[in-house]
């Protein structure tokens, strides 16, 4: 027993089976970035300008590739089995750092640098984790630990690179030029993270379960849809004043046309995209599962972010009983409002294109709308604003309803003849487990 070590203790790493679903320690873990989006928006709406913006969607790219890393380390094996959650949750001590030292990334880099060299630090914890844990799982594939060593590259020089961006600014004389060296910096990391994912191709990866792969980032989309809620409600502060009638049409608002974007994916579009992941296989399913889930859920994500901050600026304006009702919304309140929720639109299109080969009119109605009624949106009070959107945005669930009622149809009658298959596969399979005689019952037990 002596010699049997804490993994041995612990249990082996499971591998995920085909048809599996999400680990509760995949959600247990996904708190943090719930925690991660919710400081990018706040650090973001305590001062809203271009660099500011800048910043926030650098951060949120960097934060999502390790994300994307998670998922697919989730791909493989079990988060909340055997040995793996205490090595994962040391992992989410990394990331959690990561987020608390977010705010104090991009300030003046000529001051004090702890900020910046805690997140190049806990960044490096985090992939290192992910690393260590994904060459275990693949010891045995000679072709993944190939595939895996195409991916060293990347991790070794975007963790460099952000420790360069954290020590190199604060010795360069100049603002701007210490600023300039920093966020260029940041945005090589982001390149090279993603061309990475593209240039290594998809020669000896596998997604084993295309239902789970599916349903872990249909899960952080809704967390991410959940946080803008969050924002908007805490960061506006209407907690901490009596509520008016403005303020709590505002707060409906709100509710109605997250919910509409919530509809934009999850109605159609998210479930016919799951059957065809399943549908794909080898090499397709793994380019589809980059392309459109790794890639193309990340304009959405920044999309959530950007509408997020456009409507705290807008009902904070609303709630506040010292700004006059008919006054209308701070810039640049209307088109980060506007233009989020258009760029989680255009992303979810994309994601459409990529997995069904189809576009809907009503989006890209949609969009153009959208686009079309900023200039108006930023006359009138804040309040009308938002009642402009909600009337956008659900007006495109109520027409999709209405068009696509016989899609709409057959796609459910779909998915309920295929759970209705699965469950009655399942509870077969169990069924064995009772058919089998005890030990002490079998023949010359």
């Amino acid at each position: 027993m002596g010699g049997y070590g804490w993994r041995g203790r612990l249990g082996p790493a499971v591998p995920v089976a085909p048809g599996a679903r999400v680990d509760r320690f995949e959600i247990f873990f996904d708190l943090v970035f719930v925690f991660s989006f919710f400081i990018i928006t706040r650090a973001t709406a305590l001062q809203v300008t271009g660099g500011a913006l800048l910043h926030a969607l650098l951060v949120l790219a960097v934060l999502w590739w390790s994300w994307v890393v998670h998922s697919v380390v989730a791909t493989r094996v079990r988060l909340g089995e055997g040995f793996v959650p205490v090595l994962m949750t040391v992992g989410m001590a990394a990331l959690f750092t990561f987020a608390l030292s977010l705010p104090n990334a991009f300030r003046d880099p000529r001051g004090n640098a702890a900020g910046p060299i805690v997140a190049a630090v806990s960044y490096t914890v985090l992939r290192l984790v992910h690393l260590l844990l994904y060459r275990h799982v693949v010891r045995d594939s000679p072709a993944e630990r190939r595939q895996l060593m195409r991916f060293a590259p990347e991790v070794v020089g975007s963790t460099l690179l952000l420790l360069v961006a954290a020590l190199v600014p604060p010795k360069i004389d100049g603002l701007f030029s210490a600023s300039v060296v920093r966020d260029g910096l940041w945005i090589m990391v982001a390149l090279l993270q993603y061309g990475t994912g593209i240039l290594a191709g998809t020669w000896g990866w596998g997604v084993a379960s295309a239902e789970h792969w599916a349903e872990r980032y249909d899960l952080i989309l809704i967390i991410a849809l959940g946080e803008s809620v969050i924002s908007v409600g805490v960061g506006s502060n209407l907690l901490g004043q009596p509520p008016t009638w403005p303020a709590v049409a505002a707060a409906v608002l709100g509710i109605f046309f997250t919910a509409a974007l919530w509809w934009a994916h999850y109605d159609m579009v998210g479930p016919a995209a799951r059957i065809a992941l399943h549908a794909a296989r080898d090499g397709p399913r793994v380019a589809m599962a980059r392309d459109a889930y790794a890639y193309l859920f990340l304009p959405m994500i920044a999309g959530i972010i950007l509408f997020a901050l456009g409507a705290e600026m807008i009902v904070h304006d609303i709630a506040d009983p010292q700004v006059p009702t008919d006054r209308p919304a701070h810039w640049p309140g209307v088109p980060l409002l506007f233009g989020g929720v258009a760029c989680y639109l255009c992303g979810n299109m994309l994601f459409q294109a990529r997995t069904l080969r189809t576009l809907s009119w009503t989006r890209v109605v949609t969009v153009l709308l959208l686009g079309a009624s900023i200039p108006l949106a930023q006359r009138v009070p804040g309040l009308v604003a938002m009642a402009l959107l909600t009337v956008i945005t659900v007006g495109m669930v109520a027409t999709e309803v209405i068009v696509f009622d016989e899609g709409r149809r057959a796609l459910r009658k779909l998915v309920f003849e295929e759970r209705t298959s699965h469950e009655a596969h399942e509870a077969a399979w169990r069924a064995r487990w009772h058919e089998q005689p005890d030990e002490g019952e079998r023949p010359g037990g």
